[in-house]
Parts: structure tokens; C-alpha cells; sequence
């Protein structure tokens, strides 16, 4: 005779852990951090470092602050203090990072209960905030590859800012389509580099960490919109696609598990939402990039996007109140 188990749910488990799916990240990462160190030098590593150490020791802080089980061992820090590096200059000085990751690790992640509670994505979070507070610093961007002849302080504009010009006819002081596909351009450590974060979304979807709905929505609906509004110019669409942090956004920060639907209808919704904020506040804002603001809007819509998109069980009717009940 055999025993009837009776347990609480979930009763189909995973081999997969929370752990195993950060060191997936961690090394899908891994290609940009290499590309970062080529392009912007060994101070890359620096900015990354700082970044990464002080997530990890705010989240084992405030975990015993606040007298909860320490989870740093899930490697959730490690991952928001490189995604926050990646969305910074290479010249930011070394103790706003410290305020960056205390904001993303503090008061978006932990004040909310830690990992799978946050409402919004922690390393934007902080990014956002540093945008904010030291708008000079986070604005600065050092010209790629100038490390190699014992320059550090070139400084560069933005594809991005200069497609704000963009009046039918692509300028002369963008880079190469091939130079922006490899990182040869101004921008933060770990968006300039498209190959590199290609790579990276390629190990992801092979390892089915993340599925390809929301990047491919996300990046896909920018594009209509800049084919539309650049009359039809395929190299300004293309531009507008490796330029900024769009695929950086949409690989590694938009597919975040706390943050976006669990449906697929949902996924849909929240890509195509984040494309066309991104899109208008490139297009008609006097802030160049918008993907960290796309992000996190679409962050706080979740929980609508869910209650409108999660299937209804079969069979189920909709309870009706009755006028005395709502009248009470």
C-alpha cells in the first residue's frame, strides 16, 4: 500500500536554482566586460570591481540589519553590481558608484524584501539615480581605444546625441556601422559592444535562461518606429538599434524575472511597451537615451499587464456581487 504525499506547492520542481541562473548571466556578461577592458582600458575592471564588491557587501549589510537570512550566495548582487557598471562611463569616479549600488541593493532590492520582490530593476534603479545626482559625471564619455596611447581623458559625444540632428542625411561624425557593431564609440562600459552582447543573448537563449519575446519585441517595435520616423532610412534604423543601451536594455534588464510578466502575452505587451517609450524619448525628449526610463515604467505595469493577460482557469465563471454586498 502506498502513502498518499500531501506537500504545498509547487509540486513540479526544477533543477534550476537562483544561483545557477546568475552564473548564467555572469557569464553570458562576461564578453562585454572583456570587450569594456579592450576598449576603455583597465579601469574598466576598476569600475566594475567597485561596483560589484559594494552590491555585495550592502546586500550582506542590510540582510543582517535587518536580521534575514544573508543570500548573498545566490550571486543576485553580483549580477545588479555588473549590469550597474555596464550602464556607467568608464571615467565616473569610484565612490558614486558606492552610492549607485547602496540605492539598487538598499532601497530597491532589499527595503522590498530582497530577491523576486523588487518592483522595479535594481541596477536601473541605481543608474537612474546617479543620472540624477551627478548628471555632469554620468554625461562624460571617453573615446574608445584612446587608453593605448597613454591618453585617458578624450572625451567623445554620443551616436545617439548626434542622431538627434538627424535632418534625412546620416552626419559624418558617427562612426562606421561596423566600428558601432564592434563598440568603437562613445557610451557607457557595457553597451557600446553589440557583438559582444549578441554573444551573450545567444548563450541565454541557448541556455533558456531567458525566452527571445521581450528583446525581440522591444528592439523590434524601435525599429519600426525609427523606419518611420526616418522616412524609411535603413542605416538610420540601424544606427538607432546599436546605438545607446538599447541591447544591453533589452538582453539583460528588460527580461529580468522579478520585473516582467510571466505570460506571453504579457512579455509582448511589456516589449513593445518598452520600445515605444524608449522611441518617443529618443525622438522628442531632450534626454538622447530613454531605455533605462522605458524600463522601469514598464516595470511598474507589470502587475496590470499580468491581471489582464493571465489565462482564466477553464471553466470558471465570474463571481457577481450582488447590489446589497456592494452597496456594503
Amino acid at each position: 500500500m502506498k502513502n498518499l504525499t500531501v506537500s504545498a506547492s509547487p509540486h513540479v520542481r526544477s533543477s534550476e536554482t537562483v544561483t545557477g541562473i546568475m552564473l548564467d548571466v555572469i557569464i553570458a556578461l562576461v564578453p562585454s566586460l572583456v570587450a569594456s577592458v579592450i576598449l576603455f582600458g583597465f579601469r574598466s575592471l576598476l569600475v566594475t570591481a567597485v561596483c560589484v564588491a559594494s552590491c555585495v557587501v550592502f546586500e550582506f549589510a542590510a540582510r543582517k540589519i535587518m536580521k534575514r537570512d544573508v543570500t548573498i550566495g545566490d550571486l543576485s548582487a553580483v549580477v545588479t553590481g555588473l549590469l550597474l557598471a555596464f550602464n556607467l562611463p568608464v571615467s565616473i569616479p569610484l565612490w558614486m558608484c558606492l552610492v549607485g549600488s547602496f540605492f539598487a541593493i538598499v532601497v530597491v532590492k532589499q527595503f522590498f524584501g530582497g530577491i523576486g520582490q523588487n518592483f522595479v530593476n535594481p541596477a536601473i534603479g541605481g543608474r537612474i539615480v546617479m543620472l540624477v545626482s551627478f548628471s555632469s559625471a554620468m554625461t562624460t564619455w571617453t573615446e574608445p581605444l584612446t587608453w593605448r596611447n597613454g591618453v585617458d581623458a578624450a572625451t567623445t559625444a554620443t551616436p545617439l546625441s548626434i542622431l538627434k540632428s538627424f535632418d534625412g542625411a546620416i552626419s559624418s561624425d558617427l562612426p562606421s556601422l561596423w566600428q558601432m557593431f564592434l563598440g568603437i564609440r562613445g557610451g557607457c562600459l557595457g553597451e557600446v559592444s553589440a557583438l559582444a552582447l549578441l554573444i551573450g543573448g545567444f548563450y541565454l537563449l541557448a541556455r533558456k535562461v531567458i525566452k527571445p519575446t521581450i528583446p525581440l519585441c522591444f528592439v523590434g517595435t524601435v525599429a519600426v518606429i525609427m523606419l518611420i520616423a526616418g522616412k524609411g532610412d535603413f542605416t538610420f534604423v540601424a544606427y538607432e538599434l546599436l546605438s545607446g543601451g538599447l541591447l544591453l536594455g533589452a538582453i539583460f534588464m528588460a527580461t529580468d524575472y522579478s520585473t516582467s510578466p510571466i505570460t506571453t502575452k504579457g512579455k509582448i505587451l511589456f516589449g513593445i511597451g518598452c520600445g515605444v517609450i524608449t522611441s518617443v524619448i529618443r525622438l522628442f525628449a531632450n534626454l538622447p537615451e530613454g531605455v533605462s526610463y522605458s524600463i522601469i515604467l514598464m516595470n511598474i505595469l507589470v502587475p496590470h499587464i499580468e491581471a489582464l493577460t493571465t489565462p482564466k482557469p477553464f471553466g470558471t465563471v465570474k463571481e457577481k456581487k450582488n447590489k446589497e454586498e456592494a452597496a456594503s
